[in-house]
């Protein structure tokens, strides 16, 4: 069978660091558990103040990985 079927889940990453370690802590964890994980896109970006600081970033993602072909 040619193509491929994806299943969508979103998650939400987040980092003290930057928004990319919040995507990278988001895909980390998320493939400890799903395996073929192919493509992400950010949904939205937001953070958490604290003292006037950034406290940490969040980010949603939706991320793709293809169903087993049985």
């Amino acid at each position: 069978m040619s193509g491929h079927v994806y299943k969508v889940v979103e998650l939400v990453g987040s980092s003290p660091d930057t928004i990319e370690a919040a995507i990278g802590s988001a895909l980390s964890r998320a493939s400890d558990s799903v395996h073929a994980i192919r493509w992400f896109e950010v949904v939205n970006t937001r953070g958490h103040v604290v003292n006037g600081q950034v406290g940490h970033y969040q980010v949603t993602l939706k991320v793709g990985f293809t169903i087993d072909e049985t």
